[in-house]
């Protein structure tokens, strides 16, 4: 097919390929096949799923591995509604997800109504622009969409594509793509002045990187380098966890849902003279953090990449640009007097023994054993409930990127799906899936989407038969026991059925057998960990 002879979704394709996207994934709908037609042509292969909420978190876990948008391609009406959640999580995760749904003509529309409904109105809370393919335009409309979703806050942008401009000729425009935009720092001044006054003078500075550093270039390096060169302390948001390796002795690891690791935590936060908070946001933190410090007695600055609109914080000095780039600017040439004694080392020590990692079996057990059998550059998806807490706490990172999961929007089903991207994404590096028996159930069609894709992804499950964290809730509020608790599902019979492996353990050393058979696998493994209800007790 010649330049000449590309059709609109072809343009559209072509654009996605160049941005590095390879994968798209979705349900095929006759209002999307033209389309999906188009990325196959393109290069970019799609990936039949299950469910199309799960499609988008496949999406979400390449991007995760490749820095290249994610694709979810969605049939008209229930198609398009199946992916709303997906959809807001990747606004609130940050996560650059271009959205292809399919939907009639416009003409059509005034006279048919069959499965229509108005998806840009339904998409307009939780993208950063919703499009509309229109003759002549595509070339740009796929430019801008890319542009959007990878500006320097990234978050999904929705195209809806008319069936009958799909395939209509569509001649290149000539207009140059739009550059993303590129690293920005504070601008030399008397704030920029002041805080690295600040920094020079603190005796006990204390860092919070969130989950904004991730989608910061060199956001790594800057914070290693800051780290080290001003011996400051770090506490990670869970998203942000590896940005610094957690084995560092200034790692005090992550934190947002834990009141056992606030207890730690929260005393170095009160003692700081100096809080340099840097790319965090605290969507994914709970309410304990809320002002958990104060401008008026202590001294913060802040370095996002938005201005803060949530004032669930507040800061002295606020610098609005790129955080790897600001913490840079702050920090290069500072000789630092901090000085936390052996406050930090201590606080080390008490997180690694907090949450019951030195039980024979349990939550805390299951997620060390697993960590032990996986190599350094392995990398963990993690479903939402309590298990996710108490791991969030206990695995340890080495790298960004290592701990998959939903931080904002926190839903459930999304570990499978997350893993299964990755696993395409980057076929050579070991994945490893973390579920709750609940959240599993909710998404077990996707165990086929393992099976077809020939992915051995072990899938370990906390299997005891609770919503633990909800129920915890209840009991903690006084309230009678209430849906929570359900029967148990033979999770070991269900991988096998589903064309995989399955095997049930109860102790540490058959966890480790099972993990060695799981990664040496050609399929997936659904290993179920069993262990007694309210094992959360104390431990989140």
């Amino acid at each position: 097919m010649t330049q000449n002879e590309l059709t609109a979704v072809d343009r559209i394709a072509q654009r996605l390929y160049d941005a590095g996207c390879r994968y798209a994934f979705g349900i095929p709908g006759g209002e999307v096949i033209a389309m999906i037609e188009a990325l196959d042509r393109a290069g970019i292969r799609f990936i039949l799923t299950k469910h199309e909420n799960n499609a988008g978190f496949m999406a979400e876990g390449t991007y995760h591995l490749t820095g290249a948008p994610g694709i979810l391609v969605a049939t008209i009406g229930p198609g398009a509604a199946n992916g709303f959640n997906v959809v807001a999580n990747a606004e609130q995760d940050r996560v650059p997800l271009i959205v292809l749904t399919g939907c009639v003509d416009p003409e059509e529309a005034l006279t048919y109504n069959h499965q229509v409904f108005d998806h840009g109105a339904v998409f307009q809370p939780v993208t950063k622009a919703q499009f509309t393919l229109a003759d002549g335009a595509a070339d740009i409309l796929a430019d801008k969409a890319v542009a959007l979703a990878m500006d320097q806050r990234p978050g999904p942008v929705h195209i809806d594509l008319p069936i009958g401009r799909q395939k209509k000729p569509a001649p290149g425009s000539g207009v140059a793509r739009r550059a993303v935009h590129g690293p920005t720092a504070p601008a030399t001044g008397p704030d920029l002045d002041r805080a690295r006054g600040w920094l020079k003078e603190a005796k006990n500075p204390l860092m919070i990187a969130g989950l904004d550093i991730l989608t910061s270039p060199g956001g790594a390096e800057a914070v290693r380098r800051a780290v080290e060169e001003c011996q400051i302390p770090l506490i990670t948001s869970y998203k942000a966890k590896g940005i610094l390796q957690e084995d560092h002795p200034l790692a005090l690891g992550g934190a947002g849902l834990s009141p056992t690791a606030d207890k730690v935590l929260m005393p170095l936060i009160a003692e700081a003279d100096l809080l340099l908070l840097i790319g965090y946001d605290p969507i994914e933190m709970r309410t304990g953090w809320r002002n958990a410090w104060s401008p008026e007695t202590q001294r913060v600055v802040e370095i996002a990449s938005a201005a803060n609109d949530h004032y669930m914080h507040q800061s002295e000095i606020s610098f609005v640009c790129d955080p790897a780039a600001g913490l840079s600017a702050l920090t290069d040439g500072v000789t630092a007097l901090a000085d936390w004694s052996d406050r930090i080392p201590t606080a080390r020590e008490a997180l690694a023994g907090a949450f019951g990692q030195n039980e024979a079996w349990g939550p805390a057990a299951i997620v060390e054993t697993v960590r032990a059998a996986l190599p350094k550059d392995g990398i963990a998806t993690v479903d939402s409930g309590a298990h996710r807490i108490l791991l969030s706490q206990v695995w340890r990172c080495f790298d960004e990127r290592q701990l998959l999961q939903s931080t904002g929007l926190c839903t459930m089903g999304c570990a499978l799906p997350l893993a299964a991207g990755a696993k395409i994404a980057a076929p050579e590096r070991p994945v490893v899936c973390f579920t709750g028996d609940a959240g599993l159930e909710m998404i077990l069609g996707e165990l086929a989407t393992l099976r077809d894709l020939k992915l051995a992804v072990p899938v370990i499950v906390f299997t005891d038969q609770s919503l633990a964290l909800i129920e915890l809730k209840q009991r903690n509020a006084g309230m009678k026991n209430l849906a929570v608790d359900f029967d148990g599902t033979d999770f070991e019979a269900v991988g096998k059925a589903m064309g995989g492996h399955g095997v049930t353990v109860t102790s540490r050393r058959a966890l480790t057998e099972a993990m060695e058979s799981a990664l040496a696998a050609e399929t997936f493994t659904v290993i179920s960990c069993v262990f007694e209800r309210k094992a959360y007790d104390g431990r989140l």
